[in-house]
């Protein structure tokens, strides 16, 4: 990260509250503060149910952060998506409204709230730009989860309107690294292969099972160059406009399994499962506004995925294969 733009609202010496700390964000949004000279707040589920606003509003009220990354959401992968919408919609929503108002009425100085590039149309033209947003149909196969972020999104917009509150809002891209999740009901693409991977080369199988047809295209930015920009925009970012986080760059669903297959030691073929849902054909974001900035993504992505199956290897226990795992 490089930038000659001045900070307007430096951390140091402030309070910063990460919520969600214990996910992949919000650890890695830990681990890129621990670099700043502030106090970084935690409170994790047993001192804090983010669904249930008393509680919110009480901790926050006795905490008093300065400023909040609001890291803190239910995640997952298509499968997940598709069979749990009520948990994506209800927890995303709750957790966001709470978080913001109690923020708001304590007197936060700045918050800034994680959408998710899902919540643009299913057919955005490619690249996509923030202001695709809210102009055609979303994807189905994870409509609540979007339907959830677009509403804290404009929460946001929303209370800068009304309130003046320095809230802003950052579109994440496709996520991975250290602390994603490996679970097979419920992980996104790069876990779910990662551990086929690891699984097919433990047990000798021959082949390595792609949901889809392995043609739509998907951009992935490693979950520390996340953090390092949401610093970067809490220090140096406060607009309305929602503004997009990613690499810059895409590939197809094909050409990452066979990098994480070379990057895992697995050597069979890949065999495509067409019954399995593809999603959208192709999504890549717009990083000019951020590029403007001055911030741009540093690690490659199989420099990522090397780091990432380092980390699965001494984490993850989907890392220890059973005698009787298949592939």
């Amino acid at each position: 990260m490089t930038s000659s733009k001045p900070l307007d609202f430096p951390l140091a010496g402030r309070r910063v509250w990460v919520a969600g700390h214990r996910g992949m964000v919000g650890s890695a949004l830990v681990r890129r503060l621990a670099a700043v000279d502030c106090e970084v707040m935690t409170a994790g589920r047993e001192t804090v149910d983010l669904t249930r606003q008393a509680e919110v509003e009480a901790w926050l009220a006795k905490a008093k952060p300065d400023a909040v990354f609001m890291a803190g959401a239910r995640v997952g992968g298509i499968h997940a998506n598709n069979s749990r919408p009520a948990e994506f919609i209800y927890e995303n929503l709750a957790i966001e409204t709470n978080v913001i108002e109690a923020a708001r009425r304590v007197g936060v100085k700045k918050l800034l709230f994680l959408g998710s590039s899902c919540i643009y149309p299913r057919l955005a033209p490619q690249p996509m730009a923030e202001t695709a947003l809210l102009t055609g149909p979303l994807e189905p196969t994870n409509e609540w989860y979007a339907i959830a972020k677009i509403a804290g999104l404009k929460l946001t917009q929303a209370y800068r309107r009304q309130y003046a509150c320095n809230f802003i809002s950052a579109m994440p891209t496709n996520l991975y690294g250290p602390g994603d999740n490996y679970d097979l009901e419920q992980s996104h693409v790069i876990g779910a292969l990662m551990v086929k991977a690891h699984r097919a080369k433990a047990t000798g199988a021959p082949t390595l099972e792609v949901w889809g047809s392995g043609k739509p295209r998907r951009e992935f930015l490693y979950v520390d160059d996340l953090a390092d920009a949401l610093v970067f925009l809490m220090e140096r970012y406060a607009e309305e406009q929602t503004i997009n986080v990613g690499a810059g760059i895409d590939q197809t669903i094909d050409e990452l399994a066979r990098t994480i297959a070379e990057v895992v030691g697995f050597r069979g073929q890949l065999a495509y499962n067409p019954s399995r849902p593809d999603g959208v054909p192709q999504k890549l974001l717009d990083v000019a506004r951020l590029a403007a900035l001055g911030w741009r993504a540093t690690t490659g992505l199989r420099q990522g995925l090397r780091q990432s199956y380092a980390w699965f290897l001494d984490n993850a226990p989907e890392s220890r294969v059973p005698a009787s795992a298949s592939s």
